[in-house]
C-alpha cells in the first residue's frame, strides 16, 4: 500500500528522499498501485511550454485501483455511507462491492448510449452516491467527466458545456437542499436552449420526483438507463497522461478556465496525500463536507478516499438544517473519525453559538481539517477547543484546482500546528518564494510570492482548449516555476503563511500588506462575524483599506464602532492597517466554494460600479445590489 508517514524524523527523512530523488520516490509509490502495463519513464518536464508527463507510457484505469482491487479484501467493507438532507430519512450504505457493481453497470449505460472512450460527459447533480457512481463510471469507460455544482445558472452551465463540448448531460430532477427543492433539469432544460448543440442525451436521477418537462427524443431516466444492464464493465486501458476530468475554475478575466486532469499522476498523488494529511486507518469513517463540483470533492470525497480502500461520507444537505447542529450531529451518528470542511462554514457555524456544537459527542474525531481559504485565528481557535477539543489536530490545507492535491499542510500528531500557518510542504513538493522579479526570497521571517520548482504527479496539464492559456496564467510570470498566485510569509521556523491571492495584496504607503491579515485583525473584534479588505485608490497613501464587515445583529455601523474596529487593528497589526472606510453589509459577494469576490468590492470601493461582470455564479448575486447602495455607488 501507499507509504504513510508516523513520525516526525520520518517525514523529514522521506521529504529529503523525495527532493533529492523525485522520480525514485514516485515510482515508488506509483507502485503499489494496479497498472495494465507499468510505465516507460517516470518523469519528462518542461515549464516553459508547458509540457509535463508523468509515467509516460504506463497503461491502467483509476477505477481498478478505486474498486476492484479492494474487492479481495474488503468487498464487504462500506465505501460510500450516504447521508441524505432529511435527517429522518435513512442513510444509505454502499459496500466496495455495490459500488464496483453500481460503477459497472452506468458505465455499460454510458457505452449504450454510444459514450466512447475520450467523449466528455457532464454531469449537473446534488451531493447524491449516484454523482460519485457515474464520475467513477465514466472514469471506467474512459470518458472525460465534467462536473459543474448543481447551483450555477444556466448560462454557466451552458458556458461550460459548449466549452468542453459535452456529447451528455447527467442531472437529477430536483435537488433537495435544506428546506428547499431547487429545479435542477429544468435549468439543464434552460441551458440547452443556449447553443448547446453537442449534447446529444440528457439523463435524469428522480431524486426528488418532482414534475419535469420532458423531451423523449433526447431525455432518459437513470433508471431506465440501468435497467438490466451487466454488474461488470471491461476497464477502459488509459494512458496515463490521458484526460481524467476537466473541471471549470473561475478566471481573473471572468471566462471560467477547464483545469485538465491526467489518469497516472491524480491517481498517485491523491492517494498519497488521503492517506498522510488525514492519517486513515482501517475502520475509520471520513467526512469532507465540500461538494463534487469543486476539486476538494474530486480529490478529497471520490478519488483519494476509494483509492485508499476508505469508508467516505457523502452529505446532501447543509450545515444548517434544521438547525445548526447538523455537522456535529452527523459526526457523532457516524462515529466520525476525520472531519475536513471550510473556514466559511466554521465561521457561520461559530456566529450561530456554542451550544449547537456542545451537545453531541465529537470525541471520535482524530483529525480535523480547513479547506478553501486560509483560516482566521478566532475560527481556528473556535475549530480546534469546541469541535476537535484539543484532540483533534487541526489540519489547515492549502492546494488548489491546479494542484489537484494537498501541496502545504501540518501532518497530524506529527508536525506541529500554529493558528492560520498551512505549514509544511506534503514530499515531492518543492516550494520558494520569490519577489516580483522573480529572485529567490531566502531565508525566514520573509514574504514572496508562492511558487513551486519541480512537477509534482497531480498537477495541471492544461486548460481545455487552450493551451496558451494555461501557459500564461501559471508559466509565464517566473521561468522555470508554477506560479501559484498567492502571496506567503515564512516564519522564523520555516512554515508557510498564505496571505491572499496576490490581487489581494495592498500597497499602503509602500507597505505591503496582505488582505487575510487586516481581515484577521477585524474578525477579532467581538461584535465581527466576518469581513472582507480590499484596496481602493488613495490620493495619498496610493492604496487606502476598505473594509466591507458582516456585523452581529443590533450592531449599528456607527463612529463609535468604526473606532473600536481600528482600535483592534492596531493592537494587532498597527496603525498602517487601520482600515480608512468601513461598511456594515448583510453578505459578501462569494462563489459557490466560498471564495470572496473581491473584484466586485474592489470596484464599489474605488467608487464604479458600471461593469461588475458576470455576477450569475455567484452563491448570492442579490447581495451585490444591497452593497451598492449601502455605499452609494
Amino acid at each position: 500500500m501507499t507509504l504513510q508517514i508516523k513520525s516526525l524524523k520520518q517525514y523529514k527523512k522521506v521529504y529529503q528522499e523525495s527532493v533529492d530523488n523525485p522520480e525514485q520516490f514516485w515510482a515508488e509509490q506509483a507502485a503499489t498501485f494496479q497498472w495494465q502495463k507499468k510505465w516507460d519513464k517516470v518523469l519528462s518536464w518542461d515549464f516553459k511550454k508547458p509540457d509535463v508527463k508523468w509515467f509516460e507510457g504506463g497503461k491502467m484505469n483509476i477505477t481498478e485501483n478505486c474498486l476492484d482491487r479492494h474487492l479481495k479484501d474488503r468487498a464487504d467493507q462500506t465505501a460510500i455511507l450516504w447521508e441524505p438532507n432529511d435527517p429522518n430519512a435513512k442513510t444509505v450504505k454502499y459496500s466496495y462491492q455495490d459500488l464496483y457493481e453500481e460503477v459497472c453497470r452506468f458505465g455499460n449505460a454510458l457505452r449504450a448510449k454510444g459514450i466512447k472512450k475520450g467523449d466528455r460527459v457532464c454531469f449537473y447533480m446534488p451531493m447524491v452516491a449516484e454523482l460519485a457512481i457515474g464520475v467513477l463510471a465514466c472514469a471506467r469507460i474512459g470518458a472525460v467527466h465534467s462536473v459543474v455544482f448543481a447551483g450555477f445558472s444556466a448560462t454557466a452551465l451552458a458556458d461550460r458545456i459548449k466549452d468542453a463540448s459535452c456529447k451528455m448531460v447527467i442531472c437529477s430532477d430536483y435537488n433537495a437542499r435544506g428546506a428547499k427543492n431547487i429545479p435542477v433539469k429544468q435549468v439543464v432544460d434552460e441551458a440547452m436552449l443556449q447553443g448547446c448543440t453537442s449534447v446529444e442525451t440528457v439523463i435524469v436521477h428522480k431524486n426528488t420526483g418532482g414534475k419535469v418537462n420532458w423531451e423523449p427524443a433526447r431525455d432518459v431516466w437513470w433508471s431506465d438507463a440501468v435497467y438490466r444492464r451487466q454488474k461488470h464493465c471491461k476497464p477502459a486501458a488509459m494512458s496515463s497522461e490521458d484526460m481524467l476530468f476537466i473541471l471549470y475554475t473561475s478566471g481573473s478575466t471572468g471566462k471560467p478556465k477547464g483545469v485538465v486532469h491526467t489518469c497516472g499522476g491524480y491517481m498517485v498523488y491523491t492517494c498519497f496525500s488521503f492517506k498522510n494529511v488525514f492519517q486513515y486507518e482501517k475502520g475509520d469513517v471520513y467526512w469532507c463536507t465540500a461538494d463534487i463540483g469543486w476539486i476538494t470533492g474530486h480529490s478529497y470525497i471520490v478519488y483519494g478516499p476509494l483509492l485508499a480502500g476508505a469508508t467516505t461520507m457523502m452529505f446532501e444537505g447543509v450545515p444548517t438544517y434544521p438547525d445548526a447542529g447538523r455537522f456535529w450531529q452527523i459526526c457523532e451518528k457516524h462515529k466520525v473519525n476525520q472531519f475536513y470542511t471550510a473556514p466559511t462554514a466554521i465561521r457561520a457555524l461559530m456566529a450561530k453559538g456554542d451550544e449547537y456544537v456542545e451537545k453531541y459527542d465529537l470525541s471520535d474525531l482524530k483529525v480535523i481539517g480547513s479547506v478553501g481559504e486560509p483560516i482566521n485565528v478566532e475560527a481556528w481557535n473556535w475549530y480546534n477547543e469546541k469541535v476537535g477539543k484539543g484532540n483533534a489536530p487541526i489540519v489547515d490545507t492549502w492546494w488548489q484546482t491546479e494542484t489537484g492535491g494537498i501541496m502545504i499542510t501540518p501532518l497530524p500528531g506529527i508536525t506541529d500546528t500554529k493558528p492560520c500557518y498551512a505549514s509544511y510542504p506534503m514530499p515531492g513538493i518543492q516550494p520558494i518564494l520569490v519577489d516580483s522579479q522573480g529572485v529567490l526570497v531566502e531565508g525566514n521571517d520573509v514574504e514572496g510570492l508562492l511558487c513551486v520548482k519541480f512537477p509534482w504527479p497531480s498537477m495541471i496539464r492544461t486548460t481545455y482548449g487552450d493551451h496558451e492559456r494555461c501557459r500564461q496564467v501559471y508559466f509565464s510570470s517566473f521561468e522555470n516555476m508554477y506560479f501559484t498566485g498567492d502571496g506567503c510569509r515564512r516564519d522564523s521556523e520555516g512554515r508557510l503563511r498564505i496571505i491572499g491571492r496576490v490581487d489581494d495584496v495592498i500597497n499602503v504607503s509602500g507597505h505591503r500588506m496582505g488582505t487575510a491579515e487586516v481581515e484577521n485583525a477585524i474578525n477579532e473584534h467581538p461584535a465581527v462575524i466576518e469581513s472582507a479588505v480590499v484596496g481602493y485608490p488613495h490620493d495619498i497613501k496610493g492604496q487606502g483599506i476598505f473594509a466591507y464587515i458582516i456585523a452581529q445583529e443590533g450592531t449599528v455601523g456607527d463612529a463609535g464602532f468604526e473606532k473600536s474596529i481600528r482600535d483592534v487593528v492596531v493592537k494587532e497589526i498597527g496603525p498602517i492597517a487601520k482600515p480608512d472606510k468601513m461598511l456594515v453589509v448583510p453578505g459578501l459577494p462569494k462563489t459557490r466554494s466560498g471564495k470572496i469576490m473581491r473584484r466586485i468590492l474592489r470596484k464599489i470601493a474605488s467608487g464604479d460600479a458600471s461593469n461588475l461582470g458576470d455576477i450569475s455564479t455567484l452563491l448570492n448575486p442579490d447581495v451585490v445590489a444591497v452593497i451598492k447602495e449601502a455605499a452609494g455607488v
